[in-house]
């Protein structure tokens, strides 16, 4: 399967521009997609510079991206500029599980929670 995953608020905390402190549990879920096959997309606002410091963090962590902002494979079959995949894990999507940690304004994904709904979809099996 292909996922679209958003940066900010997703794999790291709100910090932008700067890249945000690692989310619990966010490099563990994305390795054992990443090791099972399916392929991860970096889907972020994020442009130059900070584009490149995201996937920078992607590299530095061993999680191997198959796109940035974009699938390679769909313009085969379409011009549309929205990426394709499968499933989005990002913040601000409806019905993505979230965690709030004190003195922040912002929620940011909870890892813990995605891993156990992959598991329940057998995408982590």
């Amino acid at each position: 399967m292909t996922f679209n995953i958003d940066f900010n608020g997703t794999v790291v905390k709100h910090e932008y521009p700067k890249v945000g402190g690692q989310i619990p549990n966010a490099v563990n879920v994305l390795k054992k997609l990443s090791d099972k096959g399916h392929q991860l997309i970096l889907f972020t606002m994020r442009s130059g510079k900070e584009l490149d410091e995201a996937v920078k963090w992607f590299d530095d962590n061993e999680i191997k991206l198959f796109g940035k902002n974009t699938n390679p494979t769909q313009h085969t079959w379409t011009k549309s500029p929205k990426s394709y995949a499968h499933i989005m894990i990002d913040d601000s999507a409806l019905g993505c599980p979230l965690t709030y940690e004190i003195g922040s304004e912002r929620p940011y994904v909870d890892w813990f929670s995605v891993e156990n709904m992959l598991q329940q979809r057998g995408l982590l099996q």
